[in-house]
């Protein structure tokens, strides 16, 4: 006969999660951070990574050989794929980033299109001196590439500052939400970059989106425009953006590069239009409740039987 203990769930999160968690009724919650293989953890059927920048100890995956699911703190989840056990599902931290990145993506666009570089310079040399009419935001045409929560987030953020238009682009057509009335496909792109002041891209990285935005793109786009991009830096052509804004044609607003850090004395730093941030997208105080609500309701789903949200793989 089966004692209640016997029906409890296994799940393991890292070390650091567990006071912000709590306790979670019909699962035993294990702290560890993958930094040693693990006798105790051996019937966990979920695992949830550390959140760090950089691989994640997959070989110690090999303690849980019970595993049914990974949890990943990231949006992204390229990286991951390949490490994947085969068999297991991955879930990704979608709901913990949404409303960080479209923080950053708008930073990035307003900072662009009022001259905060200049403000800075100004700063640096403490000297002040006056700027002609900035783009700013309203009255420009929008385009957002990716229209997934992070796309959306961003829309809405931006509709406050009364753009002329925002359009949004995602790998097929589809009904469109309280922002956009429809969400076009990528075939869609070459006729709407020519009436684009701002292109937000929130791509991922996959081999249908690498070297998307290259140099036909970019191109396209018109004398002015801003290519802020806070999706992944291997979405776009770094050596064709680099020339373009070079040229003083177009500008850029960068949380994501190619390559990724951003090597010192790389050109980006020095072409003339682009701002660069370390990609902090998802580095706000926000991410600890919304991080750990997300592990909570996993936790619960574990317990439960139930279907785990965010399945990507």
């Amino acid at each position: 006969m089966s004692t209640a203990k016997d029906t409890r769930a296994v799940a393991t999160i890292p070390q650091e999660w567990v006071p912000r968690v709590g306790l979670v009724e019909g699962v035993d919650v294990i702290a560890w951070n993958l930094d040693a293989p693990s006798e105790a953890v051996a019937d966990a059927t979920y695992v949830c990574m550390p959140y760090q920048v950089g691989g994640h100890p997959w070989h110690q995956l090999a303690s849980t050989p019970k595993v049914r699911t990974v949890q990943l703190l990231t949006a992204g989840y390229d990286d991951a794929l390949p490490h994947l056990p085969q068999g297991v599902a991955l879930s990704n931290g979608r709901t913990i980033h949404e409303t960080a990145t479209a923080e950053q993506a708008l930073t990035l666009t307003l900072a662009s299109q009022r001259g905060a570089l200049h403000w800075a310079g100004n700063h640096h040399m403490q000297t002040w001196r006056p700027m002609g009419f900035e783009p700013g935001l309203a009255d420009r045409r929008v385009v957002i590439l990716g229209y997934g929560s992070i796309g959306k987030a961003i829309a809405r953020r931006v509709a406050p500052f009364e753009p002329a238009s925002i359009t949004a682009v995602a790998s097929r057509r589809r009904q469109g939400d309280e922002v956009v009335e429809t969400v076009h496909g990528i075939e869609d792109l070459p006729s709407i970059l020519p009436q684009c002041d701002v292109l937000i891209c929130v791509l991922p990285a996959t081999p249908a989106t690498a070297g998307l935005i290259d140099a036909e793109v970019l191109a396209a786009l018109p004398d002015g425009a801003l290519v802020v991009n806070v999706g992944r830096g291997a979405v776009v052509d770094t050596g064709a953006l680099v020339e373009a804004c070079a040229s003083g044609r177009i500008r850029a607003g960068l949380d994501v590069t190619d390559p990724e850090p951003l090597p010192d004395r790389h050109p980006l730093w020095t072409t003339p239009g682009v701002l660069v941030s370390p990609h902090v997208g998802g580095r706000s105080a926000a991410f600890f409740t919304r991080a750990a609500n997300l592990i909570r309701r996993q936790l619960k789903h574990v317990a439960a039987g139930e279907p785990l949200e965010n399945i990507v793989a």
